[in-house]
């Protein structure tokens, strides 16, 4: 498995897969072509059909500067891959010189002619979360310092790598509660977390203001993410507000140091890194269950941890979560990051507190493994109709007109 450094990324939203990837892709393409008299970017499957709405092409606009470049939408080739794009490069006149197939992984991941750009190397020698629980057992160690063990193997302080991430995420969470407007776009939603949290703290009933909390905070995320704000992927943009939501209201709420969410954050993300080596994080591939889903789970981890719950337990939240979100589609109303998927992390990270309650005292019980529940989600994600994967050509996106 790839360090956790491959995991948090920060970037600007909406969509790691639709702005980060392409804009990954470009400045790798440039960075082999920089001169050339003429380019051609085509964008096929869920990049063409959600590109406009995700702000894919001003992404890459924004990497080839003033040089010459046409951006393409096929929405008719079926290709391997629903986040392809396709680089030409022309000298003059038009003479091609040269054609670079990429993917967009997820989480801001790119592979060029079919091979994977960032860090391949894997630091952790583990195949699923049952290798790490057995590893852990033998070793009488905790996830955290099974996280420190391996990303030390690699020169990568990793706390001082996740306390920069945490510190970009309350950035995010402080700007989204202060700011107010419309988000960009024909939707015209109006930002609502400066709404709720103004809403929690004048509420009087505790149990009802912590869930009005994580809602404003998980708001506050996905609204920046929707106008283009810094975030970081968690795993992705899309799903960027539930983890760190949770975890700023165990901070606020319970006075949680940092030093405790930065391991919580650790616990988090074995479980994304799992996800994304054995499934996918890519809601083009596997629908909404492997961005939104797969962050609830992360976060469900990270709160049973908080909780002081053990390594069976943290499991067991984990797929719970994802268990009850198989099937969850990505219908993204005209390629927009707004609806549904901003209510969506708000709901996914409410559930998250509830699921811990489950593995608090059921856990012994439970039959299915994280890993079993990892390999469904992959295998529903691609039973999947492509309308239903990031198309926005089926489900909500196309019952909701954009005046109703």
């Amino acid at each position: 498995m790839q360090s956790l450094t491959r995991l948090y990324n920060i970037g600007r939203g909406p969509s790691s897969s639709h702005t980060m990837g392409p804009i990954n892709a470009a400045k790798d393409f440039l960075e082999h072509y920089p001169n050339l008299h003429y380019y051609q970017v085509i964008l096929f499957g869920s990049l063409a059909f959600t590109g406009r709405g995700h702000l894919t092409d001003q992404a890459i606009l924004s990497v080839f500067g003033q040089r010459k470049v046409e951006i393409i939408f096929d929405y008719y080739q079926d290709l391997t891959h629903p986040n392809t794009l396709v680089f030409l490069g022309f000298n003059h006149p038009n003479k091609l010189v040269e054609y670079t197939i990429y993917t967009s992984i997820g989480g801001g991941a790119i592979t060029r002619n079919g091979h994977l750009l960032s860090d391949e190397t894997d630091y952790y020698p583990f195949k699923n979360f049952s290798a790490i629980k057995a590893y852990c057992a033998d070793h009488h160690i905790d996830l955290p310092t099974f996280v420190r063990q391996f990303e030390r193997s690699a020169n990568i302080d990793i706390d001082e790598y996740l306390r920069h991430v945490w510190k970009v995420m309350k950035a995010t969470i402080k700007r989204g509660l202060e700011t107010e407007g419309v988000l960009p776009g024909k939707l015209q939603i109006k930002r609502k977390a400066q709404l709720l949290h103004r809403i929690s703290i004048e509420k009087e009933n505790h149990e009802e203001k912590k869930e009005r909390q994580i809602f404003a905070y998980a708001y506050a995320v996905t609204e920046e993410n929707a106008a283009g704000g810094e975030v970081v992927t968690a795993p992705t943009c899309g799903s960027s507000g539930v983890l760190p939501a949770v975890l700023y209201d165990q901070q606020v709420r319970c006075r949680v140091p940092d030093s405790k969410i930065v391991e919580a954050l650790m616990v988090a993300g074995v479980v994304g890194i799992t996800v994304k080596q054995n499934g996918s994080i890519s809601g083009a591939e596997c629908g909404c269950q492997a961005e939104v889903g797969v962050a609830g789970a992360m976060a469900a981890a990270a709160l049973a941890y908080l909780g002081g719950l053990n390594i069976e337990q943290i499991e067991y939240a984990a797929e719970v979560l994802i268990e009850h979100h198989l099937g969850l589609t990505c219908d993204p109303v005209l390629g927009y990051v707004q609806i549904p998927c901003i209510e969506r992390n708000g709901v996914v990270a409410v559930q998250a507190s509830s699921v811990v309650l489950l593995a608090r005292h059921l856990y012994g019980s439970h039959r299915v493994s994280f890993d079993q529940m990892v390999q469904t989600m992959v295998e529903t994600g691609r039973d999947m109709h492509v309308n239903y994967r990031e198309t926005s050509i089926g489900g909500l996106a196309k019952t909701l007109k954009p005046n109703d």
